[in-house]
């Protein structure tokens, strides 16, 4: 494991940025472990921000001063063309400019050392490419098993130890689903937090910018960066603390290895001095209902990229591009309609959560599958999919924020304990994922 700290006291010890950099790079390159982790790699770049650290010294001005990072394939990078995953976008013209949150990473001292596999056009929770390969997920040597997605490459490269960070993004959980299953802590902010101008959309309503880490303290130092301001967030004890253990839909079709290490957490919460309440929380059961025809997702990628991948329909996953499909048609007046109503919910869903501190629920409600079990039937990959977007995707139609730390003991394979708010309850919801994180080890 490699955190922001641990980087930190090798080169007061007398290490250095340029040699930290320089191992992370060589491994992503020759661990046969990182196999389809990385689209392009930054060696030169990185190095010479390693060097800038190390010449610099202690900077405050510039938190993330040498520490390797990774950018997920859907950020634009001046001078090239940013791909999402897919085969179909080369050749498109290069960006200008880089993403506002690439520049901040800049700004902020990183060595960024890579772009981040991904699934095409980020419409996916499993983790599959077919293009560029499918990242194996480092929790399990013995088993190969999906990383998540959409931002696989990216939680696979913190996993791996070949980066501190990761940043990804998150339209209905390609944050916090691979984190989940990766062992990592995630975090999806409230959508307005981090600027998404420069990042390949998925669907603009939905989508957010946030990190992946090893710990809490990991992602709220690169929010900062990302976001342009930390939050304000103070340490306080779980005594005291109301949470929502949320009922309706979040564990249907829990394995039991998820549901065994979600008890386990709910009681080392409570007997910190948490209070749980199980809460039907109705309103999650209602998306489905309200998000259609179609879903806003499938109708906002294919105003942004149906023409395209008309165009080049046989070179696209078509795993991607079936999902995708469905908003082919949608009338404006239906599209509209699903707006109307979702944004009802929102302020009916957030009253109801008023006089909790936070919503708990499982990340997802499974351990990773084997990836060839899912590369051989569509029925079970489609299956899998819906099940792992299902309890984060309430966050983002909610517009709200989430983290997922790691609750599974030691020793087991990954599983995801999510603690979620409303919109702009950010710094609410890091103090409570401190917490958690402290107590559930």
């Amino acid at each position: 494991m490699i955190t922001i700290d641990g980087v930190r006291a090798r080169v007061k010890d007398g290490g250095t940025y340029e040699a930290i950099v320089a191992e992370a790079l060589e491994r992503g390159q020759t661990d046969p472990a990182a196999a389809h982790v990385f689209t392009a790699t930054y060696a030169e770049d990185a190095l010479t921000a390693a060097r800038a650290a190390d010449a610099a010294g202690n900077d405050p001005d510039r938190p993330l001063a040498g520490l390797p990072i990774t950018i997920k394939d859907l950020f634009d990078v001046a001078g090239e063309t940013t791909l999402s995953g897919s085969i179909v976008r080369k050749g498109l013209p290069a960006a200008e400019t880089d993403a506002v949150v690439v520049a901040r990473l800049r700004e902020a001292g990183a060595a960024l050392t890579g772009r981040t596999n991904m699934v095409e056009y980020a419409l996916g929770g499993v983790g599959l490419n077919p293009h560029y390969g499918t990242p194996r997920n480092p929790a399990d040597p013995a088993v190969a098993r999906v990383p998540g997605g959409s931002s696989s490459g990216a939680a696979v490269s913190v996993g791996l130890g070949l980066a501190v960070g990761a940043v990804g993004s998150d339209t209905a959980g390609s944050v916090r689903i691979p984190a989940a299953l990766c062992g990592l802590v995630g975090f999806k902010p409230t959508q307005a937090r981090v600027p998404l101008t420069g990042a390949i959309e998925l669907a603009r309503s939905l989508d957010s910018i946030g990190p992946i880490a090893n710990s809490v303290t990991d992602c709220l130092t690169l929010d900062a960066v990302l976001a342009g301001a930390p939050l304000d967030v103070a340490s306080r004890p779980l005594s005291g603390m109301r949470f929502a253990a949320a009922q309706t839909v979040v564990l249907d079709d829990i394995d039991p290895h998820v549901a065994a290490a979600y008890e386990r957490a709910l009681r080392t919460l409570a007997d910190a001095g948490a209070t749980i309440e199980e809460v039907p929380l109705t309103q999650i059961g209602e998306i489905a209902e309200i998000n259609q025809p179609s879903g806003l997702s499938p109708i906002e990628c294919w105003a942004a990229h149906g023409d395209l991948v008309r165009s080049r329909e046989a070179d696209v996953d078509h795993r991607v591009s079936q999902r995708m499909k469905l908003g082919d048609g949608i009338s404006v007046a239906d599209y509209l309609a699903i707006q109307d109503r979702r944004a009802r919910w929102i302020v009916e869903t957030e009253k109801a959560l008023a006089s909790f501190d936070a919503v708990l629920a499982p990340t997802v409600p499974m351990v990773a599958p084997p990836i060839a079990d899912l590369e051989a039937s569509d029925e079970a990959y489609f299956e899998v999919n819906r099940l792992m977007l299902r309890n984060p995707f309430f966050v983002n139609w909610l517009d709200g924020c989430a983290f997922s730390v790691p609750c599974q003991a030691p020793g087991e394979l990954p599983v995801g304990l999510m603690i979620a708010g409303p919109r702009d309850a950010d710094a609410r919801i890091a103090e409570v994922a401190l917490a958690a994180e402290a107590a559930l080890g």
